[in-house]
């Protein structure tokens, strides 16, 4: 879209208010009907650089849900749809199989934890709309989010939400330090817990329970008791047979309460029927938007639009869908283990520079502060990947690949983001950032010589999932795996990096310059939440990702890809491509088969037609590429 060109009647809409909200209008504690402070919001943003990206991302988006549509509707022309229901029920028969409601999963959430920690230092703040950060808020207190004060808020939109809002500075050494204690609480409840960030994270309580002879709800009681009287701060929790719905009943009755699911078929079926999609982790408000096209605005729509799900299965991922229905997921509770780091990296915010001495000063901070972080936690790699945020808040990473490991200097790291930064200028930034990849674990025991090694299986996690097929040259390759089988949607976690630090342009004297990095704690290489523009998972993709239009894809990856010959295992041809291009051609023959199976279904002449098959090879492990 031109600069200044007028705005579009149908970008003035209900879906651009909600985009300019953030992604966290769905916080406890705000108003339920945000509307009026919606629109104020967008009156406030208007003319900024931050709004003109906010409109041109909403335009594309109701562009791409017109394609899919459209692809929808070509896609169900002339096809039957009940053979591929009844395979779909099926397909739900062996999902429901799998759910285990022996585990008691519990999810622990500080309450406002960065606000509650000042409240602890400032008694005087109790009662009053305060909030954590500097141009972008970090936290709100729930007083303020009762004005739609929010995370992720440009401060001068706060206030004039709430003109008597008070900003305080962070202090994260503090914030560390409270963490420390709780999460110290915690592990005497389960030793082997999932820290989920600086102020929640997943027990598993079966155990205790059972050797302590009490109830799921007096141990979690018990647990926020110890809590309060040990720190003076609170903290909701959830109760479940699995991590995704302990997550989302913590959400319930916050602040200061829990809740807990009963540990049964039809109860958990009940309670995700009329739930919101956007409340089910893993899906993001991009992915709201695509389902609610296709009709899909609560669980309990999924069912009733399988058979497209199934059709479009590449777009929205059946299998995730399908588990979210059921109310299945995974209630594997350990702690992130050292081997399962992905990455390594350092950026910084600032306002908006177009010196290139000044912004390559910048680039030289954040190298040092990388360097730093990789001689302390022992880690090098083979990747190095530049970020870089525009003026206009569009995101863009470069990327370079070696054969050899990185070297942790600064002026190394330097070199080599100067070398990806300086065929991109003149730009106008306002956030620079460095990431190494492909890491190598230099604090871990070198593996044993001799012939047994390679008799020895391969250390996997038992959350990841399989791979279809894996590409070495793939920078981005560790962050498709993220988390448990089906945890998100695809598209999710490009949603979740472009959000973060999504910020309206700051007055002058309200810029908050700071560095962010990965902090790995000693207890279980806990992952700590950053602040608010501290990068989510990376990864870049074309610019014609259905799902994410502010990352494009590095020279420096496009030219390190391998092409050679490789036979597809659907339909056997011999195709020239890269790994890449061989999984999207799989995906192409796994959904080509499916629609035209149904089609001659669909026109067949036969009393006593074949029962449809989906094409997939075993269903529930198959990776769906994000």
């Amino acid at each position: 879209m031109e600069p200044g060109k007028p705005l579009e009647s149908s970008q003035d809409s209900a879906s651009l208010l909600k985009r300019l909200a953030g992604p966290s209008s769905t916080k406890a504690g705000l108003a339920y009907d945000q509307t009026a402070i919606n629109r104020i919001i967008a009156e406030v943003s208007k003319g900024s650089k931050f709004y003109e990206n906010e409109k041109r991302k909403d335009k594309e988006l109701s562009e791409r849900i017109s394609k899919i549509l459209k692809q929808r509707d070509e896609a169900l022309q002339g096809v039957d749809l009940r053979p591929i229901e009844k395979n779909i029920d099926h397909l739900l028969e062996e999902l429901e199989s799998q759910r285990d409601l022996s585990q008691t999963v519990v999810h622990v959430d500080m309450d406002a934890f960065y606000c509650s920690v000042e409240l602890l230092d400032d008694p005087s703040l109790q009662g009053k709309p305060f909030a954590v950060g500097g141009g972008v808020l970090s936290t709100a207190s729930y007083e303020a989010r009762k004005f739609g004060v929010r995370s992720g808020m440009a401060t001068f939109v706060a206030k004039k939400l709430c003109p008597d809002l008070i900003l305080l500075k962070s202090n994260f050494q503090r914030y560390s330090e409270m963490s420390e204690k709780v999460m110290d609480i915690f592990e005497r409840y389960d030793p082997t817990m999932l820290a989920a960030g600086c102020d929640e994270g997943y027990l598993n309580i079966t155990k205790y329970c059972e050797e302590h002879m009490v109830d799921a709800d007096s141990c979690v009681q018990g647990i926020r008791d110890t809590v309060f009287r040990e720190t003076s701060l609170t903290v909701s929790a959830g109760i479940a047979p699995n991590r995704m719905l302990a997550k989302i009943c913590s959400d319930k009755n916050k602040p200061n309460g829990q809740y807990r699911l009963p540990f049964e078929r039809t109860s958990i079926k009940a309670f995700m029927h009329d739930l919101s999609i956007r409340k089910v982790p893993g899906v993001g408000r991009v992915n709201e938007r695509l389902l609610e096209a296709l009709g899909i605005k609560t669980c309990g729509d999924i069912f009733k639009h399988r058979a497209t799900l199934q059709l479009m299965d590449k777009q929205f991922g059946l299998i995730f869908l399908l588990r979210t229905y059921l109310g299945v997921a995974s209630n594997v509770v350990q702690p992130i283990q050292r081997a399962e780091r992905k990455s390594i990296g350092a950026e910084r915010t600032f306002h908006a520079l177009s010196n290139k001495t000044q912004i390559l000063n910048k680039l030289e901070d954040v190298a040092g502060e990388l360097g730093d972080d990789m001689v302390r936690e022992g880690w090098t790699g083979k990747t190095v990947t530049l970020k870089f945020k525009l003026d206009t808040f569009q995101v863009f990473t470069r990327a370079k690949s070696f054969d050899r490991w990185v070297s942790s200097k600064k002026e190394d790291l330097f070199a080599i983001g100067k070398e990806l930064l300086l065929p991109e200028l003149p730009l106008t930034l306002r956030l620079i950032g460095l990431r190494v990849t492909k890491l190598k674990d230099l604090h871990a025991p070198e593996p044993t010589g001799g012939i047994k090694q390679f008799f020895e299986p391969a250390s996997s996690s038992p959350r990841k999932r399989p791979r279809l097929a894996s590409n070495t040259e793939d920078y981005n390759d560790e962050e498709d795996d993220a988390g448990d089988d089906y945890e998100s949607m695809p598209g999710f976690y490009e949603e979740e990096e472009n959000a973060e630090g999504q910020s309206f342009d700051a007055p002058d004297d309200e810029e908050q310059t700071h560095i962010s990095h990965d902090l790995n704690p000693p207890r279980h290489e806990r992952r700590t939440r950053p602040p608010v523009s501290a990068p989510g998972p990376s990864r870049t993709r074309p610019s014609d990702s259905p799902f994410s239009a502010t990352t494009s894809k590095p020279m420096s990856a496009r030219q390190g890809d391998r092409v050679r010959h490789q036979d597809c295992p659907i339909c056997g041809k011999l195709l020239e491509t890269d790994n890449k291009g061989l999984n999207a051609h799989i995906d192409f023959c796994l959904s080509r088969n499916v629609i035209m199976e149904a089609q001659t279904e669909a026109q067949s002449t036969a009393k006593k037609p074949k029962d449809l098959v989906l094409s997939w090879p075993s269903s529930t492990k198959r990776k769906r590429k994000r």
